[in-house]
């Protein structure tokens, strides 16, 4: 009888499955082609990172588990150059963790000031809107940012005549649409003396450009993972003031999302000290890989990383302006020093020009971005590849391309 029923379940398991395999989807162990990304993102991950990646799965609260998450956290810490026991690795992209700051400290018709002067600006204001605050817009063009009194100026404006004042001010750090890096020095005192909290992107200068989250006065700040620290996407940084969690501990609503809560995340990632609660399950392959990213930069120094960034960045520039291309950016007090944006010379298709490195050298350089597009290139110079040799590279790469597409054109 047992025999029998057997039968009959694999026959009904059998008339299940009425879709067959993918033919054109092969089953050989995965092989990817080795490339350079030196666009704005992801960047090229560091070797020993990798090999993180390959280490044996642990339980997401097992105790060895649980100590890298707490390294991670003090690793972050000092990146970020903050004292906050609010800081943690958000489950997903550097958009997620943007995300889970807006679900967070947006509550419905709070009036978030907003800085855009790129694409990350126009995203914001979308995200304020979906999560139900109203987005006050502070428009630049590309290429320009924010001064403190603009800022004040702004708060003002509206203050003045609104029944609910500003209670955040966003602006981003590093706009790697357009290449820009927003000045941050003295925007605190000015977002602070008028009651509201400082909201900042850092995802393209976490670990690469200098800023201090606490002396600066920075409330709200999140990060990813692909882009400075040089580690696969997944675990992305974000890290919050008492202030911040005051706001979240005061809401008259619970935040539109589960995922992203910050009072269940905490219960997690430990901001009470309490026995560790199950939330969600931890991306642990993903932890292993940050951590490792931060181990990197903790061995190197921070201001020694933020300085070969920045020596990195000037050798493109002069390699970039002794071709004869333009920078997008005037004033290199003013350029992001890890994703720069050049002007396409007249007459040359940028495509052609990406399409050339990418196929002949294996190297990935990008065309522009919302208000960009179509009109400049972006290099990334970010994490393993903020060096001489690969900046060289690049450089000649790009040289070879412009000789080919700029004759083509004559």
């Amino acid at each position: 009888g047992f025999a029998v029923a057997e039968q009959a379940k694999a026959a009904h398991q059998a008339k299940l499955v009425t879709l067959p395999p993918p033919s054109n989807v092969h089953t050989e162990p995965l092989r990817v082609p080795e490339k350079t990304l030196m666009g704005p993102g992801p960047s090229t991950a560091y070797p020993r990172i990798l090999e993180a990646a390959a280490l044996p799965l642990l339980g997401h609260l097992h105790p060895e588990f649980v100590k890298i998450m707490n390294e991670v956290q003090l690793q972050l810490r000092y990146l970020f150059q903050t004292e906050s026991k609010y800081t943690i690795a958000i489950s997903g992209t550097g958009h997620a963790a943007m995300e889970a700051a807006v679900a967070n400290f947006v509550e419905p018709g709070d009036a978030v000031l907003v800085g855009v002067n790129g694409i990350w600006g126009e995203r914001m204001c979308e995200l304020v809107e979906r999560y139900q605050g109203e987005p006050i817009r502070m428009d630049k063009a590309g290429g320009e940012v924010f001064t403190a009194e603009e800022v004040g100026a702004a708060m003002d404006s509206h203050n003045g005549g609104a029944e609910k004042k500003i209670a955040l001010v966003f602006l981003t750090h590093g706009e790697s649409s357009t290449g820009t890096l927003q000045p941050i020095e003295g925007m605190a005192d000015v977002i602070h003396s008028r009651g509201a909290l400082f909201f900042l992107d850092t995802v393209c200068t976490l670990g690469c450009v200098p800023f201090n989250v606490g002396s600066q006065g920075i409330d709200i700040t999140y990060s990813g993972s692909q882009k400075c620290l040089g580690a696969p996407p997944g675990a992305s940084p974000l890290t919050v003031s008492q202030a911040a969690m005051d706001k979240l501990k005061a809401r008259k609503t619970k935040p539109f999302t589960y995922y992203f809560d910050l009072n269940m995340l905490g219960e997690y990632w430990n901001f009470q000290g309490n026995p560790r609660w199950y939330h969600h399950t931890g991306m642990v392959t993903n932890i292993y890989t940050l951590r490792e990213a931060l181990s990197l930069i903790q061995e190197e120094g921070l201001a020694e990383a933020w300085a070969r960034h920045r020596e990195a960045a000037e050798r493109l520039w002069d390699g970039l302006e002794r071709m004869g291309l333009e920078l997008f950016v005037d004033k290199p007090e003013l350029r992001l020093p890890t994703v720069t944006t050049v002007k396409v010379p007249e007459g040359v298709d940028w495509k052609d020009v990406t399409t050339h490195m990418m196929s002949k050298h294996k190297i990935e350089m990008s065309g522009g971005l919302g208000p960009t597009a179509g009109k400049v290139w972006r290099i990334g110079i970010m994490g393993y590849n903020a060096g001489p040799q690969q900046v060289n590279r690049l450089l000649a790469a790009l040289k070879e391309a412009l000789d080919i597409y700029r004759k083509a054109e004559l």
